[in-house]
């Protein structure tokens, strides 16, 4: 049943299809039912988030749940109420890094012949530290496939100039999703998908809606809604992508990228639309503890403040 009274929700969320949930709820009308009203603001990462969710300037965070941790131990009040995609982020090499990655050579040894032949490291773009994107990238080259650190260079920026620097082959490679995956790609068949979200971090937690708590305390009707929809629209997402497309493309693109792309990638192997937030609650703990190992968190911190699984729990399951 629709709530009669509407209230306004200010959402930051960034740029990228893991965030294609909260679009189609709201395009299909869904969180106006719940009795919300979107606002929308745009940030190029998670932790450039951390401090409008601070400030109290928005309301609800769509956005990697790694840089919560940091937010909770800055005093922080908020919810991770739903997730909306997992394993997200994928290594891609522009084509100068891409010729190395050869079939029965190492990851860690095609870094290696690439710094030996050019006489530098190769530079990989990412997110600023203590996003999702850096802590995958930083996991992969150090735990998963043992890179020295004096082949590689990790340099941070934001979402719109990785996916630049990929495509005018001003870095080696990056850490990128999609949309951008699907655009690089089309652009330029020669960048390779050298590994995909769970090869970077097991069960890669990826982008959550979480609402302060101060929002939360006031409007726990019109949460239940949303998670309510978010259900809805995480079916709709994985049935008929064709579908849903438009709705992602409307908040997404806004007429730059065109929605056959949207719709590839919708359906691309960096696209796994994940509502239950109880599915990344033990990755987000994984996470958080390489996060204290890497400095860009001072201490884990208790999960059990961050998540409210209870909306989802109480969801009708989606038809």
């Amino acid at each position: 049943m629709a709530l009669a009274q509407r209230v306004a929700a200010r959402v930051g969320v960034i740029p990228i299809v893991g965030a294609a949930p909260i679009f189609v709820a709201d395009r299909e009308g869904w969180a106006r039912e719940a009795g919300l009203d979107f606002a929308y603001t745009t940030f190029e990462s998670g932790p450039n988030m951390i401090q409008a969710l601070a400030s109290g300037t928005i309301d609800i965070y769509v956005a990697g749940v790694a840089p919560l941790g940091v937010a909770r131990s800055r005093g922080v009040e908020v919810k991770v109420v739903a997730s909306t995609a997992t394993g997200e982020n994928v290594f891609v090499a522009t084509p100068r890094l891409a010729a190395f990655f050869k079939p029965g050579t190492s990851h860690a040894e095609a870094l290696r012949a690439y710094r030996i032949q050019t006489g530098k490291p190769a530079q990989l773009a990412t997110q600023p530290p203590g996003s999702v994107p850096n802590t995958t990238l930083q996991y992969w080259l150090w735990e998963q496939i043992k890179a020295d650190k004096a082949d590689v260079e990790v340099v941070a920026m934001g979402i719109d100039a990785t996916q630049q620097a990929v495509l005018a082959d001003a870095v080696e490679g990056a850490t990128i999703r999609e949309p951008a995956l699907s655009i690089v790609q089309r652009r330029n068949p020669a960048i390779k998908l050298v590994a995909v979200g769970d090869e970077l971090f097991p069960g890669q937690p990826g982008t959550v809606v979480a609402i302060s708590s101060a929002f939360l305390a006031r409007n726990e009707d019109r949460v239940q809604g949303l998670v309510n929809g978010l259900v809805r629209a995480g079916a709709l997402l994985t049935r008929d992508p064709d579908k849903a497309a438009p709705h992602v493309a409307a908040n997404l693109a806004k007429g730059i990228v065109d929605l056959d792309t949207i719709k590839a990638a919708l359906k691309s192997p960096a696209s796994k639309f994940t509502i239950d937030p109880r599915a990344i609650i033990q990755p987000t703990k994984a996470m958080q503890d390489y996060q204290v190992k890497l400095g860009s968190l001072r201490e884990s911190v208790s999960l059990d403040g961050v998540f409210d699984t209870r909306f989802f729990e109480k969801a009708p399951s989606a038809t």
